[in-house]
């Protein structure tokens, strides 16, 4: 099957699966969309969920995180894993949103990737998820999966992932991309022993990379 059909009978056959997705990161807003994301580095969103309501509750906004002594923020985000770095690269987050763009996080991907811990992956999530805005396809672990053994792709590298997902999809769907496929990867497509046999995407998924 040509790419860019198989790219669409993907896309249609998930969007039945699952008709309603939103991330997995509990958020209210897309600050914390984006600390969550960023704390979602290695870990799952299942035990980030379990760290943000503390971690907002003690630090709501930039603002107050700024401010916050580094050795107790460390001590609330450390089950996350990596949490000197990741308390570091959102403290330092906060202080750029308050001193550069007035406390309000910025809405491009140019000035998102500014800050501090923040990739195209994660800039991304916060652009679609919490603005509506679409400049690209978040490529996390299991989006990277996923292309590769739909054939979507032919790269292992995130940043030609992304451009090959971008050229196969219009962009008001780039946002639902990254949803389906991390849906799918948790429920169907998993690493290690990716369940073929009762796969609905099996016909036209030519399994590169699967061995089993």
């Amino acid at each position: 099957m040509q790419t860019q059909k198989r790219a669409r009978e993907i896309f249609d056959r998930l969007r039945r699966r699952y008709p309603r997705t939103e991330p997995a990161l509990a958020h209210h807003n897309a600050w914390e969309l984006l600390v969550a994301t960023v704390l979602a580095a290695q870990c799952t969103d299942a035990r980030v969920n379990t760290v943000t309501p503390e971690l907002f509750r003690r630090w709501p906004g930039p603002a107050e995180l700024a401010r916050a002594p580094l050795a107790e923020v460390e001590a609330v985000v450390r089950p996350t894993g990596f949490f000197h770095n990741k308390a570091k690269n959102l403290m330092a987050a906060a202080r750029r949103v308050m001193e550069v763009y007035g406390g309000q996080l910025p809405r491009t991907m140019a000035e998102l990737v500014t800050l501090p811990g923040v990739a195209r992956k994660t800039a991304n999530i916060v652009l679609s998820n919490a603005f509506g805005v679409h400049e690209g396809v978040a490529v996390d672990t299991h989006a990277k999966r996923l292309s590769f053994r739909l054939g979507l792709t032919a790269s292992e590298d995130v940043l030609v992932i992304e451009r090959d997902l971008m050229a196969l999809y219009p962009r008001e769907d780039w946002g639902e991309v990254n949803h389906l496929l991390v849906y799918y990867g948790r429920e169907v497509c998993v690493a290690r022993k990716p369940r073929c046999n009762g796969c609905e995407l099996a016909d036209i998924c030519p399994r590169n990379g699967v061995t089993a």
